[in-house]
């Protein structure tokens, strides 16, 4: 399948100029400020006049399987739908298990993984779940990562939360460890996903570890981190050493308590963190629970949808002032990068076709998925197999 795009203004995330790209077998294959081929050539050719070429979204941290469970049995969620990441311009995601270690499997996400990229997206996971010690597959974390070449790393592990299981500085070391050495075995990442709980000095077990061992801040991606006024100032400067990831999708929900994502980039660049420290997940499919402060009791539930990283990235160029090229970067380049996922999250001769088009205002209208449109014009071209 040939696919040439013509006329398109390209952000590689950075700016590149208008463009034409010629994609082929999945790849993108060329960027010429023109490309001619006779007129009898077999291609589909797009123009993208007016248009913004930019990569596909990486969203690298959603509940692919569902989640939940906080509430009961009735309060667990449902698993993510193709459609549902296709409309957000998610072409490559993340899975992770979440809170629910107990009744749900590091096998279901696997499964999941699977069935997303059999759809035609790119998918990868994390082995584990809140607990400590963490679920696996095979019976120990370094061989998931080393062994199955669907796992990236090990998350999230809940810390600074009343629903974590308090792991110690010993054993947080110990899950770095290994996740680091199976991750250079493996050829991966081998990062390890935090979800950051509402306690007070919440990067706290982080440094700890960094003092206690020879692993540096960047083997922790921690989430969550806009939750609430503390532990985003903290983050302020944890950031300038470390990642920090904004979860998108719970800013509606808790708007007293968060800072809105599109805010926090800036609030967090104007710190001095780098701009490359510095991502977005959606958190989607994960229930967002509120508790009584004093009782404890679950007293709200919500879920998110990728649709959030795209809301929260129109802000901060419309809003928040920021360029569109900066603003990309939080969900193209930078967890490419961070996650070494290295054929994804620019526009390059060589990568994947991941592609995106975007109207003036921003919004999607084009999705290609290695290559291949999934949603054209706005209207979705391919969903899920049991989707209506």
């Amino acid at each position: 399948m040939i696919t040439l795009i013509t006329n398109a203004e390209v952000y590689s995330p950075e700016y590149l100029g208008c463009k034409d790209v010629l994609l082929a077998a999945g790849k993108i294959v060329a960027i010429e400020e023109k490309l001619n081929f006779p007129d009898d050539f077999k291609m589909t050719r797009i123009d993208g006049s007016g248009f913004k070429l930019v990569p596909g979204f990486i969203d690298a941290h959603v509940h692919i399987a569902g989640a939940g469970g906080e509430g009961g049995p009735a309060s667990r969620t449902p698993e993510l739908l193709l459609s549902d990441i296709i409309k957000a311009g998610v072409t490559t995601v993340i899975g992770c298990l979440g809170t629910d270690g107990i009744t749900r499997s590091v096998e279901s996400v696997l499964m999941k993984v699977k069935a997303l990229r059999a759809e035609g997206v790119s998918a990868w996971m994390y082995t584990g779940a809140y607990q400590v010690p963490t679920p696996t597959i095979t019976g120990d974390l370094a061989r998931d990562i080393t062994l199955i070449e669907e796992i990236i790393g090990v998350g999230e592990v809940a810390i600074s939360d009343h629903r974590s299981s308090g792991p110690t500085t010993d054993e947080l070391i110990r899950i770095a460890a290994h996740a680091r050495v199976a991750g250079m075995l493996g050829g991966c990442a081998g990062i390890v996903n935090l979800h950051m709980g509402d306690a007070h000095n919440p990067f706290d077990p982080i440094y700890q570890v960094v003092e206690k061992s020879e692993l540096s801040f960047r083997q922790f991606l921690p989430t969550h981190i806009n939750r609430n006024d503390y532990i985003f100032e903290d983050a302020k400067k944890y950031g300038l050493n470390g990642y920090v990831d904004i979860t998108t999708s719970s800013y509606p929900y808790y708007m007293d308590e968060e800072i809105k994502p599109a805010t926090a980039i800036r609030l967090l660049l104007e710190a001095g963190v780098p701009i490359e420290h510095i991502t977005f997940t959606s958190d989607a499919c994960g229930s967002l629970p509120g508790f009584d402060p004093i009782t404890g009791e679950l007293n709200s539930m919500h879920t998110g949808l990728p649709a959030s990283n795209l809301l929260e990235l129109k802000d901060a160029v419309q809003i928040e002032g920021l360029p569109l090229e900066t603003a990309l970067m939080v969900l193209t380049s930078n967890p490419a990068q961070i996650l070494k996922l290295k054929t994804k999250g620019r526009i390059q001769e060589g990568k994947d076709a991941d592609l995106l088009l975007l109207d003036k205002d921003l919004n999607i209208s084009s999705v290609f998925a290695m290559g291949v449109m999934l949603m054209k014009n706005g209207s979705l071209l391919k969903k899920g197999n049991y989707e209506r």
